[in-house]
């Protein structure tokens, strides 16, 4: 337990997750960038920022293989940029930094975990709770229709 001059107390900080510590604000504000770049479409609109929480594929491991496949080729863009290489992207044929590739792997890391993690028995939405793992009501949960697992 905590105790502040004010006469306020709160719970103490042992055992709990620091994630202002934990995660990078310029890495972040960098990987906004990217994602709000990316929002945009090849017929020219806008897709809804939390689109990729769909999933790509009606099956778990087919959204993961996507993930992996996509993560692969982005990984080798930032190995090959940090060895002092120049990659060039083959759709717009502008170079790619490392701060786009990079973004680019993270976006697959954390798609691919966020529904490999959402299969995971200690976060599913329980069928018989009216309140998910995440804190959802059922009929407001933003990842129905959950996908069907092989």
């Amino acid at each position: 337990m905590r105790k502040f001059e004010t006469g306020a107390t709160r719970d103490s900080n042992d055992g709990k997750s620091d994630y202002e510590g934990f995660l990078s604000f310029s890495v972040l504000e960098a990987y906004g960038k990217y994602m709000t770049k990316h929002r945009v479409q090849a017929d020219g609109g806008l897709r809804d920022s939390d689109n990729w929480q769909k999933g790509f594929g009606p099956t778990v491991k087919e959204h993961c293989e996507v993930c992996l496949k996509s993560a692969w080729r982005h990984f080798l863009d930032f190995w090959a940029i940090h060895r002092g290489y120049e990659r060039i992207d083959s759709k717009t044929g502008e170079k790619i930094t490392l701060e786009e590739a990079g973004c680019a792997l993270l976006f697959n890391i954390m798609a691919y975990l966020h529904i490999y993690l959402k299969d995971e028995p200690s976060y599913r939405c329980p069928e018989d709770a009216s309140i998910c793992n995440l804190g959802y009501a059922c009929d407001a949960c933003p990842y129905n229709p959950e996908l069907k697992k092989e």
